[in-house]
C-alpha cells in the first residue's frame, strides 16, 4: 500500500487469518474444528465464502476507506501497528498510526455489520475531534 499523503486518513481490517489458498483453507478447516476464530471474518462474512450485502452496504458509506487484509498481506506500517494482534482495525493518519478498534471490540459486535459500522464511525468521530 502506498505511503501517506499528508492529510490522508485510511483503515485497514486484519482479519485474524492468513490469506491464500492454504491459509483459507486452515482457516475454515480450524473453525470447523472449533479451534480457529475471527470476529472480523465473521462480521464481514458470516457463514459464507462471500461478503455479507450489509458489510458491503457499510463499506460504501465510510467516509474514511477501510481495506480489509489478511496476516500475510499487511504493509510495514499496519503490521508494526498491530504488533502480532489480530483481529484489529488499524487508523493510520498522516504520521501516526494506531488500532481503533481490538480483538474485544470486533466480538463485542457478535458478527453484525451493523452494529461494527456503527462503531466504527462512532470511534472515527471521537479520533476526530480528539486530534483536532
Amino acid at each position: 500500500m502506498p505511503t501517506q499523503r499528508a492529510g490522508s486518513r485510511r483503515l485497514v481490517g486484519v482479519y485474524a487469518a492468513d490469506g491464500g489458498l492454504f491459509g483459507e483453507l486452515g482457516y475454515i478447516l480450524g473453525k470447523i474444528r472449533g479451534t480457529r476464530s475471527c470476529s472480523l471474518c465473521d462480521i464481514s462474512h458470516g457463514r459464507s465464502l462471500k461478503a455479507r450485502p450489509a458489510w458491503t452496504r457499510g463499506l460504501n458509506e465510510l467516509s474514511v476507506p477501510l481495506t480489509v487484509v489478511h496476516l500475510n498481506e499487511m504493509d510495514a506500517d499496519t503490521a508494526r501497528t498491530a504488533a502480532g494482534r489480530s483481529p484489529v482495525v488499524v487508523l493510520l493518519e498522516d504520521r501516526r498510526a494506531r488500532i481503533l478498534l481490538d480483538e474485544t471490540d470486533l466480538a463485542g459486535c457478535r458478527g453484525d455489520p451493523e452494529t461494527f459500522f456503527s462503531l466504527l464511525r462512532g470511534r472515527l468521530a471521537a479520533d476526530g475531534e480528539s486530534s483536532n
